[in-house]
């Protein structure tokens, strides 16, 4: 399986390091002009680097490193990017994973690892289609962080997710308990209460705990599972509606992508991972974002995550 293409091998859950220390998360497929879409999540500091939320990191770039904001004309929105000439160090999800696999665990979090990999192994789940992500991919982890897998191609991510659940079932590995899926819930900061998240999140089977540390795989496609949309996107205004999923195919990409019966705009894309896998076909749920028109067709979409927070933004099923 080839993960990577040569021309532009940059993909999302890869960090990228600038010359000023800075790591940015990737979150774009495709370049915007040599540059790298993507968004700042680690600041230098005396012990290593530490995490910055979304309005630490517009405020550091735009004082400090305005080369790095971003506005994309395409889809009216605004992000980061670096030059891939400004990019000293590429993290790779798939290198890391093996590294750590390779040697004795140099933690706890570490030996959590090892012990999971064997079991998603068992299950069906080839190690050559992961990858280690967040803070254990640049050596950042704490005792109370997660394990965060990236899952390449969609096949590899349904029989993950098929794999999760029935690992929890043979009681390997356990769903999360009410402490852990509290803290899954404060972290996303979701415009959901707090049972209607717990029911979605609960059935998607993309997270679970090892020993009591929550793990969960997030899906990155693969070059021929990606399409690069070249349109112009206009934001028009938020829009709250009901509607049916009639193809959730893409429910675990990012952005993840459900096709509704709503003639007014006939797809909804969630930029955000608390309302990825959120919907299944057949199912009446309402949505809460902001319409984009394509500016060549005149054809609108709706957008869960229109900014990083998503305030106001939801995916809610409604007929449980």
């Amino acid at each position: 399986m080839t993960i990577r293409e040569s021309d532009f091998p940059y993909l999302p859950k890869d960090f990228i390091q600038t010359k000023e220390g800075l790591i940015f998360a990737v979150v774009s497929y495709h370049d915007h002009g040599d540059k790298v879409g993507c968004f700042l999540r680690y600041v230098p500091d005396e012990k290593g680097w530490h995490k910055v939320n979304t309005e630490q990191a517009n405020q550091l770039l735009k004082n400090e490193f305005p080369q790095y904001m971003f506005r994309s004309e395409k889809v009216d929105a605004h992000y980061h990017a670096v030059a891939i000439d400004d990019i000293v160090v590429h993290h790779q999800p798939e290198k890391r994973l093996q590294e750590v696999l390779a040697r004795a665990a140099y933690d706890d979090i570490e030996k959590k690892l090892h012990k999971l990999i064997p079991i998603l192994n068992q299950f069906g789940v080839s190690t050559e289609s992961l990858g280690l992500t967040g803070s254990m991919l640049i050596h950042q982890q704490v005792a109370t962080s997660d394990i965060d897998l990236a899952v390449y191609g969609r096949d590899a991510f349904q029989k993950a997710r098929i794999a999760v659940r029935q690992a929890i079932d043979y009681g390997v590995i356990e769903k999360l308990d009410l402490s852990l899926m509290r803290d899954n819930y404060e972290r996303r900061d979701s415009e959901l209460k707090y049972d209607d998240f717990a029911w979605h999140e609960e059935r998607k089977f993309n997270k679970a705990a090892i020993e009591n540390t929550k793990f969960d795989i997030g899906m990155v496609c693969l070059d021929d599972e990606t399409e690069i949309d070249q349109h112009q996107y206009q934001k028009l205004g938020p829009r709250t509606f009901k509607t049916q999923v009639k193809d959730d195919l893409r429910a675990f990409d990012f952005p993840a992508s459900y096709l509704v019966t709503d003639d007014e705009t006939p797809e909804v894309l969630s930029f955000t991972h608390t309302y990825i896998g959120q919907a299944q076909q057949g199912e009446l749920i309402e949505v809460s974002g902001m319409v984009e028109r394509n500016m060549a067709t005149g054809q609108c979409r709706l957008i869960i995550g229109s900014s990083r927070e998503a305030q106001g933004e939801y995916i809610k099923v409604l007929n449980r």
